[in-house]
C-alpha cells in the first residue's frame, strides 16, 4: 500500500459530507498513471473495515468498494454517496475541525466548526414524538393494564 492514501477515512468523510458524493481510486496516481495494487481482496477488506469502524454516523449502504482492471492492472474503486446524516466525522476526533471534512475541488478540507454545528442542527432526529404510527386507532388500553 502506498502512503498517499493512508488517510482514507478523511477522503470518504469529505465525500459523505459533500452534496454529490464521489469516487476514490486506489492504484492510480494524481496524474492518472495506473500502477495498480497487489492483493486487492485484502486491501478492499481493510478499506471496508476502516470505513465501517472509524466513521460516524454509520455509513453502511453509502459506499461500495470494488476491484476493476485497467491496463491489465487491478485498481480499487471506492464509490461514496452523499450521506443523509451530515456531518460525518472521524470517530476518534468527533464533530470537530479535526474530525469533519468537506470536499473543496480536488481536496478534502477541514470543515469549519460553524458548518459542523449547522449541519448537526439540521439533522433529522428520530424521536418517539416524530414517529408516525401506521395504526391510527390508538388507545391506552395496554397502559391502563399496567396501572
Amino acid at each position: 500500500m502506498r502512503k498517499d492514501w493512508i488517510d482514507i477515512e478523511k477522503e470518504v468523510i469529505a465525500f459523505l459530507n459533500y452534496r454529490e458524493g464521489g469516487v476514490i481510486y486506489i492504484g492510480i496516481d494524481n496524474s492518472g498513471n495506473i500502477f495498480g495494487v497487489n492483493d486487492s481482496d485484502k486491501i478492499m477488506l481493510k478499506i471496508k473495515d476502516r470505513i465501517k469502524n472509524n466513521i460516524l454516523p454509520l455509513s453502511l449502504g453509502l459506499f461500495d468498494v470494488i476491484a476493476e482492471t485497467r491496463e491489465n492492472k487491478t485498481i480499487i474503486k471506492i464509490i461514496v454517496a452523499s450521506g443523509t446524516e451530515k456531518p460525518y466525522f472521524k470517530k476518534k476526533y468527533g464533530m470537530t475541525e479535526k474530525g469533519c471534512f468537506i470536499r473543496m475541488g480536488t481536496a478534502a478540507e477541514p470543515m469549519p466548526q460553524k458548518m459542523i454545528d449547522g449541519l448537526y442542527a439540521k439533522r433529522t432526529r428520530n424521536s418517539i414524538g416524530k414517529v408516525k404510527s401506521p395504526r391510527q386507532e390508538l388507545t391506552f388500553e395496554q397502559l391502563r393494564n399496567l396501572l
